[in-house]
Protein backbone atom coordinates (compact mmCIF):
# COMPACT_ATOMS: atom_id res chain seq x y z
CA UNK A 1 0.00 0.00 0.00
CA UNK A 2 1.36 3.38 -0.75
CA UNK A 3 1.94 6.01 1.64
CA UNK A 4 -0.69 9.11 1.11
CA UNK A 5 0.40 13.02 2.32
CA UNK A 6 -2.58 15.25 1.60
CA UNK A 7 -0.92 19.34 2.52
CA UNK A 8 -2.18 22.71 1.77
CA UNK A 9 -3.11 26.28 3.00
CA UNK A 10 -4.86 26.78 5.97
CA UNK A 11 -7.24 23.33 6.98
CA UNK A 12 -7.32 22.01 3.34
CA UNK A 13 -5.17 18.61 4.12
CA UNK A 14 -7.10 18.40 7.59
CA UNK A 15 -10.64 19.06 6.31
CA UNK A 16 -10.20 17.07 2.82
CA UNK A 17 -8.74 14.12 4.86
CA UNK A 18 -11.86 14.32 7.28
CA UNK A 19 -14.80 14.20 4.21
CA UNK A 20 -12.88 11.34 3.01
CA UNK A 21 -12.88 9.83 6.28
CA UNK A 22 -17.04 10.03 6.61
CA UNK A 23 -17.64 9.18 3.31
CA UNK A 24 -15.27 5.86 2.97
CA UNK A 25 -13.69 5.40 6.69
CA UNK A 26 -10.35 5.57 8.76
CA UNK A 27 -7.62 5.88 6.22
CA UNK A 28 -4.71 3.96 8.15
CA UNK A 29 -1.68 5.18 5.88
CA UNK A 30 -3.08 8.81 4.93
CA UNK A 31 -1.50 12.08 6.80
CA UNK A 32 -2.94 15.12 6.57
CA UNK A 33 -0.35 18.36 6.99
CA UNK A 34 -1.90 22.15 7.15
CA UNK A 35 0.17 24.84 6.24
CA UNK A 36 -1.06 27.27 8.79
CA UNK A 37 -0.10 31.39 8.26
CA UNK A 38 2.05 31.06 11.32
CA UNK A 39 4.01 28.44 10.12
CA UNK A 40 7.35 28.71 8.23
CA UNK A 41 8.11 27.07 4.63
CA UNK A 42 11.09 25.19 6.58
CA UNK A 43 8.34 23.79 9.31
CA UNK A 44 6.31 22.53 6.75
CA UNK A 45 8.79 20.92 5.23
CA UNK A 46 10.02 18.82 8.97
CA UNK A 47 6.20 18.09 9.16
CA UNK A 48 5.99 16.25 5.92
CA UNK A 49 9.56 14.55 5.85
CA UNK A 50 8.18 12.99 9.53
CA UNK A 51 4.59 12.22 7.89
CA UNK A 52 6.51 10.67 4.81
CA UNK A 53 8.38 8.51 6.40
CA UNK A 54 5.34 8.03 9.01
CA UNK A 55 3.51 6.59 5.99
CA UNK A 56 6.04 4.79 4.21
CA UNK A 57 5.91 1.01 4.11
CA UNK A 58 8.65 0.71 1.44
CA UNK A 59 6.77 0.69 -1.56
CA UNK A 60 6.73 4.78 -1.64
CA UNK A 61 3.53 6.93 -1.75
CA UNK A 62 2.24 10.55 -3.19
CA UNK A 63 1.50 14.08 -2.03
CA UNK A 64 -1.90 15.36 -2.81
CA UNK A 65 -1.18 19.65 -3.11
CA UNK A 66 -3.60 21.96 -2.90
CA UNK A 67 -2.28 24.48 -5.53
CA UNK A 68 0.30 24.45 -8.40
CA UNK A 69 3.53 26.50 -7.05
CA UNK A 70 2.31 27.01 -3.47
CA UNK A 71 4.76 26.49 -1.23
CA UNK A 72 2.92 22.82 0.55
CA UNK A 73 3.72 21.78 -3.33
CA UNK A 74 7.29 23.08 -3.42
CA UNK A 75 7.84 21.36 -0.46
CA UNK A 76 6.57 17.62 -1.62
CA UNK A 77 8.62 18.40 -4.67
CA UNK A 78 11.79 19.05 -2.83
CA UNK A 79 11.09 16.08 -0.76
CA UNK A 80 10.22 13.74 -4.17
CA UNK A 81 13.04 15.17 -6.07
CA UNK A 82 15.52 13.35 -3.04
CA UNK A 83 13.04 10.39 -3.29
CA UNK A 84 11.69 9.35 -6.51
CA UNK A 85 9.24 7.03 -5.39
CA UNK A 86 6.84 9.79 -4.13
CA UNK A 87 4.83 11.76 -6.63
CA UNK A 88 3.40 15.10 -6.17
CA UNK A 89 -0.05 15.89 -7.47
CA UNK A 90 -1.59 19.58 -7.41
CA UNK A 91 -4.60 20.30 -7.88
CA UNK A 92 -6.34 18.01 -5.63
CA UNK A 93 -10.42 17.43 -5.63
CA UNK A 94 -12.86 15.46 -3.49
CA UNK A 95 -13.38 13.18 -6.30
CA UNK A 96 -9.62 12.37 -6.73
CA UNK A 97 -8.84 11.72 -3.01
CA UNK A 98 -11.95 9.29 -2.46
CA UNK A 99 -11.36 7.25 -5.41
CA UNK A 100 -8.05 6.91 -5.42
CA UNK A 101 -8.05 5.61 -1.82
CA UNK A 102 -10.80 3.25 -2.51
CA UNK A 103 -8.45 1.71 -5.68
CA UNK A 104 -6.52 -1.80 -5.07
CA UNK A 105 -3.45 -0.81 -3.15
CA UNK A 106 -1.18 -3.15 -6.06
CA UNK A 107 -0.47 0.33 -7.49
CA UNK A 108 2.95 1.83 -7.71
CA UNK A 109 3.26 5.69 -7.00
CA UNK A 110 3.15 6.14 -11.26
CA UNK A 111 0.54 4.39 -12.02
CA UNK A 112 -1.18 5.95 -9.08
CA UNK A 113 0.06 9.43 -9.87
CA UNK A 114 -1.65 8.76 -13.51
CA UNK A 115 -5.24 7.37 -12.42
CA UNK A 116 -5.68 10.52 -10.02
CA UNK A 117 -5.73 12.69 -12.60
CA UNK A 118 -8.07 10.93 -14.74
CA UNK A 119 -10.01 10.95 -11.51
CA UNK A 120 -9.62 14.37 -10.61
CA UNK A 121 -10.54 15.53 -14.08
CA UNK A 122 -13.54 13.64 -14.15
CA UNK A 123 -14.46 15.34 -10.78
CA UNK A 124 -14.39 18.79 -12.37
CA UNK A 125 -17.69 19.43 -14.40
CA UNK A 126 -20.89 21.09 -14.20
CA UNK A 127 -24.16 20.60 -13.37
CA UNK A 128 -25.10 21.61 -17.51
CA UNK A 129 -22.09 19.31 -18.84
CA UNK A 130 -23.12 15.87 -17.37
CA UNK A 131 -26.82 16.84 -18.58
CA UNK A 132 -25.58 17.22 -21.75
CA UNK A 133 -23.52 13.81 -21.43
CA UNK A 134 -26.39 11.76 -19.75
CA UNK A 135 -29.00 13.78 -22.89
CA UNK A 136 -31.04 14.48 -19.88
CA UNK A 137 -34.72 15.66 -21.64
CA UNK A 138 -37.79 17.08 -19.72
CA UNK A 139 -40.28 14.56 -18.85
CA UNK A 140 -43.34 14.99 -20.99
CA UNK A 141 -46.63 13.78 -20.08
CA UNK A 142 -48.80 12.03 -22.19
CA UNK A 143 -51.75 14.01 -24.28
CA UNK A 144 -54.32 12.19 -22.43
CA UNK A 145 -53.49 13.18 -18.96
CA UNK A 146 -54.90 15.92 -17.79
CA UNK A 147 -52.07 17.01 -15.34
CA UNK A 148 -53.42 15.96 -11.56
Amino acid sequence: MLGIVITGHGMFASGLLQAVEQIIGKQPLCVAIDFSDDMTTEQLYQKLYAAREACDLGKGGVFLTDLLGGSPFRQAAQLALIHPQWQVITGTNMQLAVEMMMIDDEMNAVEFRDMALECGHRGLTSLWHEQQQQQVKPQVLPDDTDGI
